[in-house]
């Protein structure tokens, strides 16, 4: 199952890289991505986001929480079989 997965993530990678010209960038296990919530794509294996950073994207599983967030700012991290999503931009001290 897993080897079908990765072969359907790597064909629909290679199809967008070819539409946008954007490069991707896999996520692994634990890794933080950020970026533009583009579009959803749906696989046998599941839904999947497109996250896109301008100069790359990532292929992010999908979860209904971000269903209203269409071309919003997101982030993700990826934990084994899971993700947790954040919404919005991150704000940090700031300094007056």
């Amino acid at each position: 199952m897993a080897t079908l997965r990765g072969r359907e993530l790597t064909k629909t990678a290679q199809d967008i890289t070819a539409e946008t010209g954007l490069e991707h960038r896999p996520v692994t296990a634990g890794q933080r991505v950020a970026g533009t919530y583009r579009r959803s794509i749906q696989f046998a294996s599941g839904r999947f986001a497109v996250l896109d950073d301008c100069l790359g994207f990532s292929l992010v599983p999908w979860k209904p929480v971000i269903k209203q967030r269409l071309g919003q700012q997101l982030a993700a991290t990826v934990h084994g079989g899971g993700v947790s999503w954040e919404i919005g931009r991150q704000r940090g001290p700031s300094v007056i």
